[in-house]
């Protein structure tokens, strides 16, 4: 079971929880979370990864926001912690943003990033 914090270590914008909720009403499963987590990859060494599931992991952390949830795996959490997931609509397309202040580089196209040491 999802261990609940009092201080969330990672945020959860506005706009990133109501994309969450109307993902998971599409989906037509009100148990649906979004996980969030980091994997080895990319031109850069790490990238994000997204997906739903419905039962969390032993040790996740859960975060919510208007009632939309987010469970984080503690390994992740440990690159993740600070960090803020967003939603935004641009010109180039949708998609799930993680601002995190971990980060100590990104490759040219955004999707992989080096930690800092």
């Amino acid at each position: 079971m999802p261990e609940a914090q009092t201080k969330d270590p990672i945020s959860v914008s506005e706009n990133a929880a109501r994309r969450i909720s109307e993902l998971v009403i599409k989906q037509g499963n009100q148990n649906l979370k979004l996980r969030l987590s980091v994997k080895g990859g990319g031109c850069s060494g790490f990238q994000y990864d997204f997906a739903f599931v419905e039962t969390p992991e032993e040790g996740d952390i859960l975060v919510e926001r208007d009632g939309a949830k987010v469970v984080v795996d503690p390994m992740s959490l440990l690159y993740l912690t600070g960090a803020e997931l967003d939603f935004v609509e641009d010109i180039i397309g949708s998609s799930f943003r993680v601002t995190n202040p971990n980060v100590q580089a990104a490759c040219g196209c955004g999707s992989s990033f080096t930690l800092a040491s």
